[in-house]
């Protein structure tokens, strides 16, 4: 398989840097997979788990927003929160679900309601797809 270029990089630090072989994105559209040879693309992430496979390993790393770019070097994710998923520490991620919580309901009806909605949505399915995988 053709591997191409991928690097994750977060305000912190480059989370993943290296070749690899697919790297499937948590995108605010929908899911997609990047093979070599995509076609360009920028798309903007929702908080969800980015599943990258290289070398017959697939790595699980999550994600909490931000944006990918497909270009002719590969893939380049910038996201607001990268980590492994080992390194989540899922009580500050339900800290942070409790304070999008409290925000909405100071919020007045309109379209930045229905986005604070969407947005604590995908927080409350990642932490529940996370609850599940501790279990197993």
């Amino acid at each position: 398989m053709t591997t191409f270029h991928f690097e994750l990089v977060s305000p912190e630090k480059i989370v993943f840097s290296g070749e690899v072989d697919q790297v499937d994105v948590p995108g605010a559209e929908g899911d997609f997979g990047v093979l070599a040879g995509h076609a360009p693309l920028i798309a903007l992430l929702r908080p969800g788990m980015m599943t990258v496979y290289a070398g017959g390993q697939a790595t699980k790393l999550v994600v909490l927003g931000g944006f990918a770019e497909v270009g002719p070097d590969g893939l380049t994710v910038l996201a607001d929160v990268a980590t492994s998923l080992e390194d989540l520490d899922r009580a500050v991620l339900q800290k942070q679900i409790a304070k999008m919580e409290q925000g909405i309901k100071e919020m007045s009806q309109g379209s930045e309601l229905d986005r604070a909605i969407t947005k604590l949505d995908h927080f409350k399915a990642l932490d529940a797809h996370l609850q599940g995988t501790a279990m197993h």
